[in-house]
């Protein structure tokens, strides 16, 4: 058994690209939701899924099956074909790269796993993010299931599942590739690791309660600032229901929670600077305007999309600033690890 401590320098390559695809199909999770066209595929079907209707009969056949859902018959009933095609390629698309995300993490894994090119050290990694994706498309379609019956929209739970998932494999997947690129960290965890540990937590957190948002559309009602239609804690808040229910369900809530985390998240990249701008190490140091900058325009985007009610550009945009704040927390944590 080979015990290298350092992997091929095109390992650390393809994870870097993967962690980018990870990142495009966030977003195109992200405007599949917010299209309302994640429900216009109706079956799961792994592999002949990838081809999509090729003659008119086919067409008639997935809208008829869409036409079963209660998202049809209570929102979009009279549907068009045209209609029904733009939100089923929606759909597709996000099927279809998820598909192309496990062969090109899978068939890289195989060639260099047979090349030799995996230190030991990453083999049972790869082999964990290898387990997370198939994990990851399974509770796509969990949460595309919660919708078919019943319901006009997904489970904002599943959905949040879902996303949470999609980040975690984000993290997971560049946090090996910087792993691949640069060898084992020290033995010894750098100063403040764990304060960096905790401030990625509230960032995941934070995009679990825009999640929660999304899924229950809450960004669409409250659409003033500072205040929610001039009041801190606005009426509603419980909507009748009990507390522990109210914090997952309540359009009040769930959007006065996004709000107030989002505040906590700047705090606390505001401490993490000072921290850094006393620290002594130099690897540290552009995480000290990198984060800021960062927190700053993300929240600038929240409430943008906020005051104009959601709309897919900015609510886009505002999902791609939680993409790239995630990631850079990633690269401060991992470099707070290593700095000693």
């Amino acid at each position: 058994m080979s015990y290298r401590h350092h992997s091929h320098p095109t390992v650390s390559l393809w994870l870097f690209i993967m962690t980018g695809l990870i990142a495009i199909m966030i977003l195109v999770g992200g405007a599949t939701r917010l299209t309302d066209s994640g429900l216009s595929i109706t079956e799961w079907r792994p592999i002949t899924g990838a081809i999509p209707p090729l003659s008119q009969a086919d067409w008639e056949e997935a809208l008829e099956l869409y036409r079963s859902t209660t998202e049809y018959q209570e929102q979009n009933r009279g549907m068009s074909m045209s209609e029904f095609q733009f939100i089923f390629w929606w759909e597709w698309g996000h099927r279809q790269l998820g598909r192309f995300l496990g062969l090109a993490f899978a068939v890289p894994l195989v060639f260099f796993w047979v090349r030799g090119d995996l230190s030991a050290r990453l083999k049972p990694r790869l082999l964990g993010l290898f387990f997370l994706g198939g994990l990851q498309g399974a509770i796509g379609w969990w949460m595309v299931a919660s919708g078919l019956v019943d319901r006009l929209d997904v489970s904002q739970y599943r959905l949040a599942t879902h996303l949470g998932m999609a980040f975690i494999l984000l993290g997971a997947t560049f946090w090996t590739a910087l792993n691949a690129r640069y060898g084992a960290p020290p033995v010894r965890a750098g100063n403040h690791t764990r304060w960096f540990l905790v401030l990625w937590g509230l960032l995941f957190l934070q995009i679990l309660m825009g999640a929660l948002v999304a899924g229950i559309d809450a960004g669409r009602i409250f659409n003033t600032w500072p205040g929610m239609n001039g009041q801190l804690i606005p009426d509603g808040y419980l909507a009748g229901l009990p507390f522990h229910q109210a914090i997952f369900e309540s359009h009040a809530a769930v959007q006065l929670q996004h709000r107030w985390m989002a505040y906590i998240v700047t705090i606390a990249v505001g401490v993490t600077a000072f921290m850094i701008y006393r620290e002594p190490r130099v690897a540290l140091k552009p995480f000290m305007v990198i984060l800021p900058a960062l927190v700053i325009a993300q929240v600038a985007l929240g409430i943008a999309a906020l005051l104009a009610v959601a709309p897919l550009g900015l609510s886009l945009a505002h999902q791609a600033g939680a993409v790239v704040l995630f990631v850079a927390i990633g690269a401060a944590t991992w470099t707070a690890r290593r700095a000693v």
